[in-house]
């Protein structure tokens, strides 16, 4: 009597497809080859799953299914195929099956051909390089879909489908501008620019408008948000958008300045995040150089906080004595300091060439798209050369290592951003309307336009210090 329970069982599978018959993997071959291969290890082919015509680019196949289904109901020890891209030519799903269904299943898996056998330790091993393999499969696809997206933020299109933002409709694919949302946006620009904080904005347009619910995130979103000016992003990146800007350049720049201001992130509320609270010129920019507190007006004059004790809170240094400064006499040196500077023929041109040279380190990245684009046909291709025996496996995993390196840092390149010139041509640029706008603004526009020139004014005694936006 003979017990088969004591010999190693196992199933066969195969795959061909048409191209495959020319390569010498035709149905009849690999069936001799597995048959001869069980009777030189004397085990027992149970059977022999067969998939003719079929791509092995994914599992969708009535003999593997077929087979999986079998492994459930059927105590066999392995899975034998002639070759590993028999039974898929994806890493991802080649692993899945091994890990998910075989092993979990107690059964081994023998590839023939690269005498890969899971029940010997260096055929465990390969189990764990599979799976890296696996992941940059995985990595590959996701790649390719997100240099299609970036393709598309590149060529100027939104992303966001049917979520368009407030002042724009999304129809066939683009943004067209919606003319009621649209002025809601405007105003919401022109109210901070006038002096308004943030909840106050989101209030009026509350009060006003019924169409949305504002509040101080999303009113902060909108200042925020670069898809005004015709731009549109795409994975840190921001390129030039098909769509009608909302907000001149101009004006969101001067925004942007306002709302990264110091003043601005030493409120101590949202109600407070304003560069405008008090009626004074110089309101919030001034410090005091000895105790580090900030000056206020009153009675005239600019003083300490800790020396005046207006406001027990601001209190650095009861015992600070700096100096008070008299209201016109502080504004008219600031802004006589400006002007100074405007007139400065050998530090504007400093400044412009400081644009200048600043551009030429900004990278290129057409140039490092490219590469990485070659990069990623080149695993592409090492993958290949392994999976069809040409390309051992130590080369591989070196030069795998070596271009991921070099991947890694291109991509690195790819996040860093260089901000400083478009900084100091904000700042130009604010210094011209300075020198044709100014005598001519409202307080509140004034301060403003301090504010964007002017990070800080530190006073110590009769010495005033003022530290420039660049």
């Amino acid at each position: 009597m003979i017990f088969l329970d004591k010999k190693y069982m196992v199933f066969g599978y195969i795959r061909v497809s048409t191209d495959n018959q020319l390569e010498n993997y035709s149905i009849d071959e690999q069936v001799d080859r597995l048959t001869a291969y069980c009777k030189a290890k004397d085990w027992v082919l149970v059977k022999i799953y067969t998939d003719g015509g079929f791509s092995g680019g994914n599992t969708n196949r009535p003999a593997l299914r077929q087979m999986l289904e079998d492994i459930k109901k059927v105590d066999v020890d392995a899975v034998i195929v002639y070759k590993l891209d028999r039974l898929s030519r994806s890493q991802k799903d080649t692993l899945m099956l091994i890990e998910d269904v075989f092993l979990s299943s107690d059964v081994d898996f023998i590839s023939i051909n690269e005498n890969f056998d899971t029940s010997t330790p260096f055929g465990r091993a390969m189990i764990g390089i599979l799976s890296v393999f696996a992941q940059l499969e995985k990595d590959q696809i996701t790649e390719r879909f997100t240099m299609g997206r970036i393709g598309r933020g590149k060529a100027g299109y939104f992303h966001g489908g049917g979520n368009a933002p407030h002042g724009y409709d999304y129809v066939n694919g683009k943004l067209i501008v919606n003319e009621y949302e649209a002025m809601q946006i405007e105003e919401i620009y022109d109210l901070f620019m006038s002096g308004k904080s943030i909840n106050a904005i989101a209030k009026i347009m509350n009060d006003k408008y019924d169409n949305r619910n504002w509040t101080a995130a999303s009113v902060g979103n909108a200042l925020k948000n670069s898809i005004y000016i015709g731009k549109v992003q795409f994975k840190g990146a921001e390129y030039d958008g098909k769509h009608t800007p909302i907000i001149s350049l101009e004006q969101f720049k001067e925004v942007q300045c306002l709302l990264h201001s110091q003043e601005r992130e030493n409120a101590k509320t949202t109600a407070q995040k304003s560069p405008f609270r008090a009626g004074y010129l110089l309101s919030s920019l001034i410090y005091c150089g000895r105790c580090g507190a900030r000056y206020s007006a009153n009675h005239g004059y600019y003083k300490c906080y800790s020396r005046s004790k207006s406001s027990e809170q601001f209190i650095v240094d009861p015992n600070c004595k700096n100096d008070n400064w008299k209201i016109e006499e502080l504004d008219s040196l600031v802004v006589d300091t400006i002007r100074d500077l405007m007139g400065n023929k050998e530090m504007m041109q400093e400044l412009t060439s400081r644009t200048r040279a600043n551009k030429e380190y900004l990278i290129d990245t057409k140039k490092i798209n490219a590469r990485i684009e070659a990069i990623n046909k080149q695993l592409s291709k090492l993958i290949d050369l392994y999976q069809i025996g040409t390309l051992p496996m130590e080369i591989l995993t070196c030069k795998v290592e070596a271009i991921a390196q070099e991947k890694n840092s291109l991509l690195e390149k790819l996040n860093t951003k260089d901000d400083k010139p478009d900084t100091i041509t904000a700042f130009i640029d604010t210094l011209n309307s300075f020198e044709t706008s100014f005598d001519a603004f409202d307080l509140d526009a004034k301060r403003m336009l301090i504010a964007t020139l002017m990070e800080r004014i530190e006073i110590n005694g009769n010495d005033v210090k003022m530290q420039w936006r660049l």
